[in-house]
């Protein structure tokens, strides 16, 4: 039998059955905190507030901006010069 190792991305755990009955009080208890839901003590889905998930977007938004702007100084070939007061 082969076993499956899964790293669980948060403190906070609660079972599929637990958060079905009281999802309000799972949130509440959580306290800010990321919150993973397991089905059968693995990983179902993660719950996270607005505020953190709009964090992560922001991030991974700057992370892509960032690859282009590396990915577009790598190739002088393409660069233009400009005079700072022409902009």
């Amino acid at each position: 039998m082969e076993r499956i190792i899964e790293v669980i991305l948060a403190e906070v755990t609660v079972s599929m059955s637990e958060f079905k009955k009281n999802p309000a009080a799972v949130l509440r208890e959580a306290n800010h905190r990321p919150v993973v839901v397991l089905n059968h003590n693995r990983a179902a889905f993660y719950i996270v507030e607005p505020r953190l998930f709009e964090a992560l977007m922001d991030e991974l938004a700057h992370q892509e901006l960032y690859r282009k702007a590396a990915s577009r100084l790598a190739d002088k070939s393409c660069a233009i010069e400009v005079d700072i007061d022409d902009l």
